[in-house]
């Protein structure tokens, strides 16, 4: 576990999380307001389409034809607006502490590479499955609560809370946020216009590669956080 050390030295914009947040809000206002078919097209071309990456011969095919750069594109395309709300809440509470420990440069890798991870994982476990497309941000960003989950186990985040004309803030532990998060994507399995869409092995398999890589990351952001 992490002690923070003051430093003198000034401390670096955190600029990845922003850039994620306006990438995936901007994505979404462009889809809200275009033209249904041009949507359409959208989600299948720079979506993940398991029937279309995995068809034919699974290997340097995918790369040959660019299917490939569709596990990162999907990342931004989010089906409806409480799937896009839902994903930039957590994204900003746990990606900006995550930030501030990795730096925003291995902050982006993780994100980028978990969630390529988890829509190949998701390709797979839907690949008997017709007509899916594999959208959101959330394998991604379980990657980034697995990194700060390996990092800081014993970590309280504060936030606020509106109630009324005032407000409150609350510190309350990040193990229990991320059980909030894993019962909302529960949640998204049963409601919404994404009925029975949420693949789990998506969110399992980035968790798991967030923990690895912020584990194999320990050493450079023990150093950077005594800097």
């Amino acid at each position: 576990m992490f002690v923070h050390v003051p430093s003198r030295r000034r401390p670096n914009v955190l600029w990845a999380t922003p850039v994620l947040v306006l990438a995936c809000m901007s994505v979404w206002v462009w889809l809200a307001t275009g033209k249904a078919g041009s949507r359409s097209f959208f989600l299948q071309r720079w979506g993940t389409v398991p029937e279309t990456l995995l068809a034919g011969d699974f290997g340097w095919g995918i790369f040959r034809d660019g299917h490939v750069l569709s596990l990162l594109s999907a990342l931004f395309v989010h089906a409806d607006w409480l799937h896009l709300v839902g994903n930039l809440l957590f994204l900003m509470i746990f990606g900006v502490p995550a930030e501030r420990a990795l730096g925003p440069w291995r902050l982006l890798v993780l994100f980028l590479v978990c969630g390529a991870i988890s829509n190949l994982a998701a390709a797979v476990s839907l690949a008997s499955t017709h007509a899916v497309v594999i959208v959101g941000a959330s394998g991604a960003i379980s990657g980034v609560i697995g990194a700060y989950l390996a990092l800081f186990p014993r970590a309280h985040l504060g936030f606020v809370i509106p109630l009324g004309l005032f407000f409150e803030f609350v510190r309350t532990p990040a193990s229990l946020l991320i059980a909030i998060w894993a019962l909302l994507q529960l949640g998204f399995t049963f409601i919404g216009p994404a009925f029975g869409a949420v693949a789990w092995w998506a969110h399992l398999s980035g968790f798991v590669a967030g923990v690895l890589m912020a584990l194999s990351w320990r050493p450079a952001v023990a150093r950077r956080l005594r800097a």
